[in-house]
């Protein structure tokens, strides 16, 4: 009985030691605990089977806890440690929302960087059910801790502030207290971002900023006192770290991996994602700032320039349904990388084809069906006849430009807000309609199709327009069945097979499969284009080359 009481008060000094190890700010590295645990483990089924002495107990906990403080961790790296979650159909539509609302409403191994360089910081990500995917940072002196998403596709760092008291969001989640802190430095400038389904507003303020093993000293950041979104409520996250370009930065604020560089905390204006698509794995991703690490991809990173600085946009060629055009971007396509947005997005006349081509259940869109019985044999005969495809619509009366207008935008991205004074009119439902046709009979026409076996090909694809919402129900059982994707970059194929770009949750009869492809049209100048988020990245492992302006690829371990 004695040693019994005994061993649970060793168990009770073992998570005392952990606690004032914690306090205290001693980071345990994530592999050397795995091991101490084992450790921990052992010590325990020995302690309830008594089969040990007191001098030997005593003297072994000792020793665990000096070597497990003391002791480096393998590869010279603090890593930080995430949980799982599981969530149902709703819970994934909710992350997907707020992924948009949250932002727009919308090689480097044989230059000597390896996992182990001290100028190599790793932060772990957080899987949430491959629909979003975050991490720890803190700001502050003593830190307070967040979690954020890490987003290609913007350039600010918010928080929710401590003076929040009217956005029921900020009260789901951690706040930020300026009074606590003892590097704070009060900006107080007003500002706000504005989103598709609502906006953040609140104000600048200056504090130092940990990502992973370093600190970013007097990083400027927005303190939110309104969330005006319910989806913010439901997130997982309680900000987003921006990772985009200057270019599109709200205010005009340094992005945090602007002064990560500018203060020599990497030797490499490099960062990297791993994005681990399995979501029971114990381990969500991992961000590397400064370098790769050479055990999560395969091969090399084939690199292509990026072409306009703000996002990460880069030139995309063509894009295939099994080994067929499409036709839409042979011409060249813009696209950017997007950690921050959960799927695949892309004009509502490729996604209609891909939806028809694996099964996915849209809504009938009426002006779809109109214009295919009322216009479709002049627009065939216009297309025939070599009328170019932009100018198709106008010619007919159903659209007032002459093609330089493209499927108008039901998002607003936040750079719009900034520095457009509203680049574009929008058109009338049936000139939407009437350029998706265009589309599509024009890639038929390529294939040589028969006119009667075109207008009837359309009239199913009206049937598989994305719903307004996005969503795009799949058979489960057809997985199997259904064509690959390709997409064309730097004159290499980058392909996503069914099982990577179909989401699914839940087992047997229970199971429900969502495409991984969204309808996003993006007005000219900045549209049309692509997307591709973690569906794409999940897939291939991302390089941002920040130092020389590139992207580069390779597939994922």
């Amino acid at each position: 009985m004695y040693l019994s009481w005994m061993s649970n008060q060793l168990l009770l000094l073992f998570s005392f030691v952990l606690g004032w190890i914690s306090l205290l700010g001693v980071v345990l590295p994530s592999g050397l605990f795995h091991s101490c645990g084992d450790l921990y483990g052992r010590l325990r089924l020995t302690w309830q089977a008594e089969k040990m002495k007191r001098p030997y107990l005593l003297t072994l906990v000792c020793f665990w806890a000096i070597t497990c403080s003391l002791m480096p961790s393998s590869d010279g790296l603090r890593r930080i440690g995430l949980k799982k979650r599981l969530l149902d159909l709703a819970s994934i539509k909710a992350a997907r929302q707020a992924r948009l609302d949250g932002k727009y409403g919308v090689i480097l191994k044989d230059r000597g960087i390896k996992l182990g360089d001290s100028d190599v910081d790793i932060v772990y990500l957080k899987n949430y059910m491959d629909a979003q995917y975050y991490g720890e940072i803190s700001i502050g002196s003593p830190p307070q801790n967040f979690t954020v998403i890490f987003d290609t596709g913007s350039s600010n760092l918010w928080v929710p502030s401590s003076k929040c008291y009217f956005s029921i969001a900020c009260y789901f989640h951690s706040r930020y207290k300026a009074s606590k802190s003892s590097t704070y430095t009060k900006i107080g400038k007003p500002c706000s971002i504005h989103y598709g389904s609502g906006s953040i507003s609140g104000y600048f303020s200056q504090d130092n900023v940990g990502v992973g093993d370093v600190v970013v000293k007097d990083q400027v950041f927005i303190e939110t006192t309104r969330e005006g979104s319910l989806t913010f409520v439901l997130a997982k996250f309680d900000g987003i770290l921006g990772l985009g370009f200057q270019e599109i930065s709200v205010g005009d604020t340094v992005p945090v991996w602007y002064n990560m560089v500018d203060q020599g905390l990497v030797d490499e204006k490099v960062f990297s994602f791993w994005l681990n698509r399995d979501p029971t794995a114990e381990v969500g991703g991992e961000i590397i700032f400064g370098g790769v690490d050479s055990t999560h991809y395969k091969g090399d990173h084939s690199y292509v320039p990026i072409t306009e600085k703000g996002y990460w946009q880069f030139e995309m060629g063509d894009f295939l349904i099994g080994n067929q055009s499409t036709g839409f971007c042979e011409g060249g396509c813009a696209a950017i990388v997007d950690s921050g947005t959960s799927l695949l997005t892309g004009p509502t006349s490729i996604v209609t084809q891909i939806n028809h081509a694996i099964g996915a259940e849209g809504v009938v869109s009426t002006e779809c069906k109109e214009i295919v019985s009322q216009y479709g044999d002049m627009i065939w005969d216009l297309l025939v006849a070599g009328v170019e495809p932009k100018k198709v619509c106008s010619e007919i009366g159903l659209c007032y430009s002459d093609g330089a207008q493209s499927v108008s935008s039901n998002i607003e991205m936040v750079v719009d807000k900034q520095t457009d004074k509203g680049t574009s009119v929008g058109e009338s439902p049936l000139c939407t309609a009437c350029q998706m046709a265009v589309v599509w009979m024009k890639n038929q026409l390529n294939n040589q199709e028969v006119k009667e076996k075109v207008l009837d090909y359309v009239n199913q694809l009206c049937e598989s327009i994305p719903s307004p919402g996005g969503e795009a129900l799949i058979d489960c059982n057809a997985i199997s069945s259904m064509p690959n994707v390709t997409f064309t970059i730097g004159d290499k194929a980058y392909v996503l097979t069914p099982e990577q770009y179909i989401l699914k949750t839940g087992e047997g009869p229970a199971a429900i499969c969502i495409s991984g492809f969204m309808a996003l049209d993006v007005s000219p100048p900045r549209g049309p284009l692509w997307i591709l988020g973690d569906v794409f990245m999940g897939v291939y492992h991302t390089v941002f080359d920040y130092g020389n302006l590139r992207l580069g690829f390779a597939e994922a371990a």
